[in-house]
């Protein structure tokens, strides 16, 4: 098994802060999640990463107009150049400063950036190389507050910047004479938005307290005069410094009266209110579509209005959410809007016409604690703290259904075998099953006395479910079918900290904080078999998948095997090194000391059983050789400095002789936050507290298939992919396997020797053109002479390439001819190849859902369009004999035939 695995989605998590974007086709929608970026493509019903991260969490992106480029900048001022095409980052930069937003000029070539209390424009980095990216052009000085939003003219001339002083500025992006810089107040609170009207210097301002402010110039953007240049002296300047020099620009509360002559002037046309009768709290987010004259503004109660200006007219007002809404955005064809909500982790997409939800996700709002893969590898169901199950399908990382029946904290979850039943235990005290075909709670299992359940346990066969009691150290059994209580273990001496049924036996494997494992026989009436003895006490526990091995992790670091059959330690592993924990920022001790309180606390099998996966107390994902007890990869699933224990050292900056910076609440004056305490203030949530959460693992799981493997963290739900493209992994390779010798074996149609050349160079592109060309009248002689080492190769190969190949026929005939021929040799080598086969499992059954749902909705298209035929056929008189009768399409009656044309996914209700 290779281990070249890299990161490839983050589920779990939708949206956290920052700015949403549209790109520039308006099919999709990208969110920063965290220090990463999320793709979610609308049309096609999937969402994608990008394989970046930032130091921080990501405060603001920028898109480029052609939609190539994006700034990425991070709460620390760092910021990331990344190319959305080639999905890389092409440069780095550092704004020495916390960075509100960012916006590139409608032609690319500028892009502003505000900084504390002032706005800086740089050159935009064009299609050419350039040594430094980011080339400083003006600096705009004016606002004596934060700045908080930029807006551009359509013809980039001028640009305004709004400010937390309750002022906007409008700038001049070149030196025009009659326009260099004008401020607008009128408002009392700070400006959350301002916005240009469409090919006009015609100004909109929205300030916090939900007032809106209509601004008219007296100038057209045609007339913006340039600066005459100041004599031959600056010219001479100019020309012996051979570049462009950064300029400053100071603006004036109230500049002179001999400078307003000429000069562009603004006069306020209107101004409105939203809050007139008080019922929502203050403005948080806006966004204007100036082709559409759309205005959308979001409240801190979750509510959000739809105006069309400048009339000011609302269309429609509706709550997304009970939670502020911190982000708006709008495409290109004023269409669709998206809102992000950072309380709730909540990301929408609304068509404002039909009044109907394109995308509705919201992720785990607390942490995530348990995971499991459905037996298929399509599903992953995730359990948190904040009471709810969710299921998301791996392909296009939605989520499609949440599970809100437990009214406390989930602590596990798993599949049956089936895969159409879920299983949790929660600390309410229920273990609760969950039916995936009509999605409801079909059974709850419940405690002759009230206790809370920290983990749950299914057997083989799906009949017998076990959930292990956190207070009382009791195990109880269930029956699926009559939900009756069969019978409660006992013997324990400490909380129940993981249960594990063996995959071959009736045999059931529980970890306690007493320093014990227990095998449980159910064929013996639940009789005690064996005990095994720890050193420390047992934190998870796990059983191969052939059932011939047992791992155990405990407090003091070490993972042990167990031969359950023999009860005898195999093997330990020490990962107390391997963790490399963090210091968090109020630790009293250092990072070195405080790792000998961490552990592993999950464990997870390959799905061969020659590695294991270990996660804890730390950002580290270890993977180990079991037969060699050697390391063999280690994953740090985050980089980001937002979340605890991250670093070894703390920064001595802050540490002072008074104590640690990091005791003082330092987002006290953002918004939602709690201002600094003064005399007679009432502003805010007193009982609100900014933290930072602990990065830690706390569950681990490999896909059936193989291909790829889970983690929940403090992150979000991290899924990381084999990278075939990464390995060059040849197989019994000698000089005369030569790309241009399997051409010609192909060409002399010896398909046989050409497709074990394939194999043994694995090359993907080779393996594909010999494969294809062979004829499929003879896929059946190829298949049978086909050696067996290379059978599982071969399945191995049609199961990835279902999952983007269009010869689907070909490829089902190579796959049953391979199965028709080498299947009852296969089936003694079951162990190793069940990972192969429910890969192809996996992507057979995608094919055929998406088949059956088209061959569903066609035939009840036919089958109305022929009632609907019929009836009318039944109501037309008769008619004299020779006369045409179109009984099948009614004369002036289209929908048969809207029915017959339209796909699965051209219904009027939402996408996704």
């Amino acid at each position: 098994m290779k281990f070249a695995y890299r990161f490839s989605n983050l589920l779990g998590t939708v949206y956290r802060c920052g700015n949403l974007n549209f790109t520039c086709d308006g099919n999709s929608v990208i969110s920063p999640v965290g220090n990463r970026v999320t793709v979610f493509d609308l049309k096609n019903n999937k969402s994608d990463t990008l394989p970046l991260a930032t130091r921080y969490n990501i405060k603001c992106v920028g898109l480029s107009p052609d939609g190539r480029l994006a700034i990425i900048v991070d709460e620390g001022g760092d910021a990331l150049l990344t190319s959305l095409v080639c999905r890389a980052v092409l440069h780095r930069f550092h704004f020495k400063g916390a960075v509100h937003s960012v916006s590139f000029s409608p032609d690319g070539r500028k892009f502003v950036v505000t900084k504390g209390n002032l706005a800086q424009m740089y050159h935009a980095p064009g299609r050419k190389r350039e040594f430094n990216a980011f080339v400083l052009d003006k600096t705009y000085f004016g606002p004596y507050d934060e700045t908080t939003c930029i807006d551009w003219t359509d013809d980039s001339r001028c640009f305004a910047v709004g400010s937390k002083d309750m002022s906007t500025w409008v700038f001049g992006a070149e030196r025009w004479d009659n326009l260099i810089y004008y401020a607008l107040g009128g408002h009392k609170d700070a400006i959350v938005g301002c916005f240009f009207e469409s090919s006009s210097l015609d100004l909109y301002t929205l300030s916090q307290d939900g007032a809106l402010c209509v601004w008219q110039c007296d100038t057209p953007p045609e007339g913006l005069r340039l600066k005459a240049p100041a004599g031959w002296k600056a010219d001479l300047l100019q020309r012996e410094d051979g570049a462009e020099r950064e300029t400053t620009v100071h603006g004036k509360a109230a500049p002179a009266a001999e400078e307003q002559q000429g000069k562009v002037k603004y006069s306020r046309a209107a101004k409105y209110f939203f809050n007139k009768e008080g019922d929502f709290n203050h403005l948080t987010a806006a966004a204007y579509h100036k082709k559409v004259h759309l205005l959308v503004t979001g409240f801190a109660s979750g509510i959000f209005h739809l105006h069309e200006l400048p009339e000011f007219n609302l269309i429609h007002s509706l709550s997304v959410s009970d939670q502020r809404v911190s982000s708006i955005a709008i495409n290109g064809s004023g269409d669709w809007i998206a809102f992000g909500c950072s309380g709730l982790g909540q990301l929408l997409v609304w068509e404002w016409q039909s009044e109907s939800y394109v995308l509705k996700q919201q992720g785990h709002f607390n942490s995530m604690v348990s995971l499991a893969y459905s037996p298929d590898g399509q599903y992953i169901v995730t359990g948190g703290d904040d009471s709810k199950v969710k299921v998301w399908n791996t392909l296009s990382g939605f989520c499609f259904i949440t599970f809100t029946e437990h009214s406390s904290g989930v602590t596990g979850v798993t599949f049956t075998t089936t895969g159409y039943v879920i299983v949790t235990s929660s600390m309410d005290g229920t273990v609760r099953a969950f039916d995936l075909h009509r999605y409801r709670n079909f059974r709850t299992f419940t405690s002759p006395r009230p206790t809370q359940f920290s983990c749950v346990a299914v057997n083989s066969s799906g009949d017998i479910v076990s959930a292990g009691a956190q207070d009382s150290f009791e195990i109880l059994i269930w029956s699926m079918q009559t939900g009756r209580l069969l019978d409660v273990l006992s013997g324990h001496e400490g909380p129940i900290s993981g249960l594990c049924f063996n995959p071959m036996k009736s045999v059931l494997a529980s970890a306690s904080w007493d320093r014990t494992v227990r095998l449980w026989d159910m064929a013996d009436s639940w009789r005690t078999t064996e005990t095994l003895a720890l050193t420390s006490d047992a934190l998870a526990v796990t059983f191969r998948p052939d059932g011939a091995e047992l791992a155990v992790a405990t407090l003091n670091s070490q993972i042990t095997f167990w031969d359950p059959e023999n009860t005898v330690q195999t093997g330990s592993i020490e990962g107390r090194h391997d963790l490399k924990t963090g210091r968090k920022e109020l630790d009293k001790i250092t990072a070195k000391h405080s790792a000998k309180g961490k552990a592993f606390t999950t464990l997870c099998y390959s799905a061969d059983g020659q590695s294991i996966l270990a996660g804890g107390m730390s950002k580290f994902v270890c993977i180990y050789h079991v037969k060699e007890q050697i390391l063999r990869k280690k994953f740090e699933i985050s980089c980001n400095l937002s979340l605890d224990a991250m670093e070894e050292f703390l920064n001595r900056r802050k540490m002072t002789e008074f104590g640690n910076l990091a005791l003082i609440d330092q987002d006290a004056m953002e918004e939602g936050g709690v201002p600094i305490p003064l005399p007679g203030v009432k502003k805010g949530d007193m009982s609100s507290r900014h933290f930072k959460p602990e990065i830690r693992v706390t569950s681990l799981h490999f896909s059936p298939t193989g291909r790829c493997w889970a983690a929940t963290t403090t992150e979000g739900l991290l899924i990381y992919s084999l990278d075939a493209r990464m390995l060059f992994d040849p197989f019994e390779l000698d000089t005369s396997v030569t790309p241009v010798q399997i051409r010609a074996a192909l060409c002399q149609r010896d398909f046989t020797r050409a497709i074990l050349m394939a194999f043994r160079l694995n090359e993907r592109k080779l393996l594909q053109e010999a494969l294809e060309s062979v004829p499929w009248d003879e896929i059946e002689v190829i298949s049978s002479s086909l050696p067996d080492l290379y059978v599982e190769k071969a399945l191995e190969f049609l199961a990835s390439s279902f999952e983007e190949s269009r010869h689907l026929e070909f490829y089902l005939i190579w796959t049953q001819k391979l199965l028709m021929a080498h299947g009852q040799k296969l089936k003694c080598r079951v162990g190793t190849l069940l990972p192969a086969v429910q890969f192809l499992q996996k992507s057979i059954q995608r094919h055929w859902d998406d088949i059956s749902k088209l061959c569903d909705w066609n035939r009840y298209s036919l089958q109305y369009a022929l009632a609907v035929s019929k009836q009318r056929g039944l109501k037309r008189p008769s008619e004299p004999p020779g006369s045409e009768q179109e009984a099948d399409v009614p004369e002036g009656d289209d929908n048969s035939l809207h029915l017959l044309r339209r796909g699965p996914g051209d219904g009027d209700g939402p996408l996704a």
